[in-house]
């Protein structure tokens, strides 16, 4: 359901053939390895503490930091990373015990055993952060650890989609010593156990990795080290690539720079582009204690207006498509509830939900996006959506903007109407495009505590250890998103890779949960 690859074997074939005609060019992972490979990407992190992030940092912690379980390319369900085996020790999903590999180190020379295990999960619920991963763990009572090789969580509801949370970054081990139980580490290191270790930090502008040889888990490195660097200029980015000065891109681009990479002109001058199926989405927010969209009729007249068809073709020109659903397709139970409610883009619809609630018009509201997390597309796509609900002659609409560390906090803090977020899997199944949402507190800050969600759909469906039984749950759940439009799906993107024609790998380097595998990558080398 989650293949994010397109491989290329059939270029290496050919270079293959080439090589036995006496070419010359082969892809090798083990050729030339010691030359570091330069990435770029406009998601920098916003804290190297795990505990503090539920958000684009963790394209950095899966290379740096390691998890009991995780998601190697093209898997669906987690596998062993430190841990050796998981498994649910009764047969109502309360109890999942793990056994650790033997010898595991962090880069400092700690050891990796339960106890830093459950050090590492217990301070993200002790520290509480407001932007950290802590409502991931809801259904986790406590930990146990009966022997420095074993842990076990008791659950306190049964909940089959918990070894999905421990393979994600949510979950990074960390090394006791170096990060207090009660407080954010702040020096602007890392201490993990992970495939590479943090060399150097520059916050904003480029880590540098390098191969950490105690590491013990499923990744198998193909080069000696990645260097990251960070832009908030996507034009310089894509630019850096053509001349040479980056290796290879993973976030970010634009639809226009996408396309001209994948132009033949690109092509010939040693550039590729690698296409991956992805579950990457947007969409809008609304903050009902907000009066200006108190009332339903507001966002479900929003709702009415706003053309995806369009925004979709205009600002992304086919990188994207229309999204109809906070569960993308793809994903099992996937449905279309926002095109079943409101159907074709239609003003004089919007103006009669709006004259029923007695809503006096133009409305006026302030849509927030922020200026450097998703690339930048972000700013054309809000001028489209301002320029199509003031075009319905029903609102008026203000943009505003902020840096991804303000926007963060401005956020939590219910400081905006309406504002926009992107949304990447914490890992491949339907309860990651639903549960995240709800709650008196969640991932966009606004308290959504629908009842039958909370207490129905999500308890019954994490009872069912087959994800692939659990659609009808997830089918009531997205059309109570239509019904009451707190969240707006906007679109559903592709993943795109595109590097140097002497790098490798980028077709492997996703995985389920769209960070960027960085140990996949290598360079090919010529006889």
């Amino acid at each position: 359901m989650f293949n994010r690859t397109r491989c290329l074997q059939i270029t290496a074939a050919l270079a293959s053939i080439s090589l036995l005609a006496g070419c010359g060019l082969i892809s090798d992972s083990s050729a030339d390895q010691t030359k570091r490979i330069v990435v770029g990407t406009t998601s920098a992190p916003s804290t190297l503490d795990p505990a503090a992030a539920w958000d684009g940092s963790w394209e950095l912690y899966r290379n740096v930091y390691q998890t009991l379980l995780a998601f190697p390319t093209g898997s669906t369900k987690p596998q062993p990373d430190a841990a050796q085996s998981c498994e649910f020790t009764d047969s109502a999903n309360e109890a999942y015990r793990c056994t650790l590999r033997k010898g595991l180190k962090f880069s400092d020379g700690e050891t990796l055993d339960s106890k830093a295990v459950k050090h590492s999960l217990d301070r993200i619920r002790k520290i509480g952060s407001k932007v950290g991963p802590k409502d991931l763990f809801g259904s986790l009572e406590r930990i146990e650890t009966p022997d420095p090789l074993t842990v076990v969580f008791q659950l306190k509801t049964p909940d089959a989609t918990f070894p999905f949370v421990l393979g994600s970054p949510a979950a990074s081990l960390v090394a006791p010593n170096e990060y207090p139980a009660d407080k954010i580490r702040k020096d602007g290191k890392v201490t993990g156990s992970g495939p590479y270790v943090l060399d150097s930090y520059k916050d904003g502008v480029e880590a540098v990795l390098t191969n950490y040889g105690n590491y013990q888990g499923f990744a198998q490195n193909h080069n000696n080290g990645v260097t990251i660097r960070y832009y908030t200029d996507s034009k310089k980015m894509s630019a850096d690539l053509k001349s040479k000065d980056i290796d290879a891109i993973y976030r970010g681009l634009s639809a226009p720079e996408i396309k001209d990479l994948q132009s033949p002109a690109s092509h010939n001058a040693g550039v590729q582009v690698v296409d991956n199926v992805g579950a990457e989405i947007r969409y809008l927010v609304f903050n009902p204690s907000d009066p200006a969209v108190a009332k339903p009729a507001v966002r479900q007249a929003v709702a009415q207006v706003v053309d995806r068809g369009a925004l979709v073709a205009k600002v992304y020109q086919g990188t994207a498509e229309p999204l109809y659903s906070m569960v993308p397709k793809g994903v099992v139970g996937h449905k279309t509830p926002f095109y079943d409610v409101f159907g074709q883009p239609d003003v004089d619809k919007a103006k009669k939900i709006l004259q029923k609630a007695d809503v006096k018009t133009p409305v006026d509201l302030t849509f927030w996006y922020t200026t450097d997390r998703y690339g930048s597309s972000t700013a054309p796509e809000f001028e489209e959506l301002k320029r199509q609900l003031d075009a319905s002659g029903l609102f008026r609409i203000t943009l505003r903007n902020k840096p991804w560390k303000a926007y963060q906090e401005g956020y939590k803090n219910g400081e905006y109407p309406v504002f926009g977020r992107g949304w990447f899997p914490d890992f491949p199944d339907p309860d990651n495009f639903i549960a995240p949402f709800v709650g008196k507190e969640n991932a966009v800050g606004t308290p959504y505590e629908n009842p039958e969600i909370l207490t129905d759909l999500l308890p019954k469906s994490r009872r069912e250890s087959d994800r692939s039984a659990v659609t009808p749950e997830f089918e009531r759940a997205q059309k109570i998103f239509a019904d009451d439009v707190r969240l707006l799906p906007l679109w559903q993107g592709k993943l795109y890779v595109a590097t140097r024609d002497d790098i490798a790998g980028g077709e492997r380097a996703l995985d389920p949960q769209t960070a960027m595998q960085m140990w996949e990558l290598y360079r090919k080398t010529s006889w």
